[in-house]
C-alpha cells in the first residue's frame, strides 16, 4: 500500500503532472501543445515527461507523446478520485442531513451543485433559493413531506402561467388544510387546469422540486428545520428525481377541490 500511496502523492503534489497525464490520455500531444495547456516551462515538462516514461505511463512517438494503456488507467482512476473528493468537499457541511438512503445515484453528480445554507444575516437563504427557482420556471414538479406557505403562495401566484404537479404526504396536506388561508390557497391550486396535487399515504423522506431543468433538494434536520438547499442540472440527478416522482405519482391519489371544502 505504501508504494501505491507514494504514486498517488507523486501525482497529487503537482497539478501540472495531472494536467499532462489527462491531456495525453485524451490523445497524442507535442511538447509545445502541452506547454500551451499547462503553462509550464519546457524544463518542467521535460522532468514530468521523463518521470512518466520511467513509469511507462507515456510513450514518445513521432515527435509527440501519448499515454500508454496503464497511463490512461492511472489518468482515469485519478480523475475519479478527484471527482469523489470534490463531491465530498461540496457536501461536507450538509451530508449529515441528506437523506442518502433515498438518493440512489452516485453522489459525485452533486460535485458541481449549488449549495445554499442559512447564515446569521440570511437565515431563510435556502428557502429563498428554492422560491426563486420556482418563480422563474415554466414547469414545476415536486414530491415532498412538506409544503410551506411561501412555496404554496408562489404556485398560486403563477397559476395559468406555470405547469405545476406535486405529490405530497397526507401529513403535508393536513398541515395546509388546518389553516383556513392555506386551505383556500390549496383549493385554488387544485382547481386550476394547469396544476395538480396528489396525496401519498406512504412517507416521502425527501423534499425535491424540479423547476424546468433544475433539481432542488431542500434539506431539513430531524426537527424539520431547513439546513440547506442543494440544486443541480446534472442529468443523472434529474433522471433520479423524475423516476422518484413517477413512483410516488403511481402510488398516490388526486386531491380534489371537494376534499378541501370547509
Amino acid at each position: 500500500m505504501e508504494e501505491t500511496l507514494s504514486e498517488i502523492e507523486f501525482l497529487a503534489l503537482s497539478p501540472n503532472r495531472v494536467t499532462v497525464l489527462e491531456s495525453l490520455a485524451e490523445g497524442r500531444r507535442s511538447r509545445s501543445e502541452l506547454a500551451e495547456t499547462t503553462g509550464a516551462s519546457q524544463a518542467t515538462l521535460g522532468r514530468i515527461l521523463g518521470d512518466f516514461e520511467d513509469r511507462e505511463w507515456v510513450r514518445r512517438t513521432e515527435g509527440a507523446y501519448a499515454a500508454t494503456a496503464t497511463g490512461r488507467l492511472v489518468a482515469e482512476g485519478f480523475r475519479a478520485l478527484l471527482d469523489v473528493m470534490a463531491a465530498e468537499r461540496e457536501l461536507r457541511d450538509v451530508v449529515a442531513y441528506l437523506p442518502t438512503e433515498s438518493m440512489d445515484f452516485d453522489l459525485r453528480h452533486l460535485a458541481e451543485a449549488t449549495i445554499v445554507t442559512p447564515s446569521e444575516t440570511r437565515p431563510n437563504a435556502p428557502l429563498q433559493r428554492l422560491l426563486g427557482l420556482m418563480r422563474e420556471a415554466a414547469s414545476v414538479t415536486a414530491f415532498s413531506h412538506a409544503l410551506n406557505d411561501q412555496s404554496l403562495s408562489v404556485v398560486a401566484d403563477r397559476l395559468g402561467d406555470q405547469e405545476f404537479e406535486a405529490v405530497l404526504t397526507r401529513g403535508a396536506v393536513d398541515s395546509l388544510v388546518a389553516d383556513d388561508t392555506l386551505r383556500e390557497r390549496l383549493r385554488r391550486v387544485v382547481s386550476a387546469p394547469s396544476a395538480g396535487v396528489r396525496v401519498a399515504e406512504d412517507d416521502i423522506p425527501v423534499a425535491v422540486t424540479i423547476a424546468d431543468d433544475v433539481v432542488n433538494i431542500l434539506v431539513r434536520d430531524d426537527r424539520g428545520v431547513v439546513q440547506a438547499s442543494v440544486d443541480t442540472t446534472d442529468d443523472a440527478v434529474r433522471e433520479w428525481a423524475e423516476r422518484r416522482y413517477e413512483h410516488y405519482r403511481v402510488h398516490s391519489e388526486p386531491l380534489t377541490p371537494d376534499a378541501l371544502e370547509p
